[in-house]
């Protein structure tokens, strides 16, 4: 197991977002994104943490700095505020368990805001690895759904729920 940390989104983050803007690692997503979309992104994440509205963490382990990123954002989901979640870890860092345990404390952070019940996390149906991170982090399978990332470009996607009523708080870090 990898010993990590989660850090505050800073202006590390955009290199992170280039270096994960590869046609492996959008390949379940809307593809390799123009350099405007992750500049744009960037400046939302900013603006919604300053507002409240987003927390996101830069998933760093040791001195290599950013390998990774999770948060979540509020979303108005079928008439209810919900926080949506997503996740990424850079290809070379997979498969030591970093997304699993930075989701639970993802969750835990969202939790102790005790302002909104529910996490949904909205994987491609296809991708398996996001799909079976859900699953072992309690999320429940509500079914496949029609969802749009980024605007204009349509997805077939699992919504997968958590109550964060249930979710053990602590602190990131």
């Amino acid at each position: 197991m990898t010993d990590f940390r989660l850090e505050r989104w800073d202006e590390r983050a955009p290199e992170l977002q280039r270096r994960a803007n590869t046609p492996q690692m959008q390949a379940f997503l809307a593809g390799v994104e123009p350099e405007e979309a992750l500049v744009a992104r960037h400046r939302r994440i900013l603006a919604g943490i300053a507002d409240g509205t987003t927390e996101m963490f830069l998933i760093v382990v040791g001195e290599s700095g950013p390998v990774g990123s999770v948060g979540y954002w509020e979303k108005e989901w079928r008439g209810e505020l919900v926080y949506e979640l997503g996740w990424k870890v850079l290809p070379e860092f997979q498969g030591r368990g970093l997304a699993g345990r930075a989701l639970a404390r993802t969750l835990a952070h969202a939790a102790g805001q005790d302002r909104i019940r529910w996490g949904h996390a909205f994987p491609r149906v296809d991708n398996g690895p996001s799909n079976a991170l859900c699953r072992r982090t309690g999320f429940e399978l509500l079914g496949a759904v029609d969802f749009e990332f980024p605007k204009g470009n349509p997805l077939r996607c699992h919504d997968w729920r958590r109550d964060l009523t249930t979710v053990v708080t602590a602190a990131v870090g």
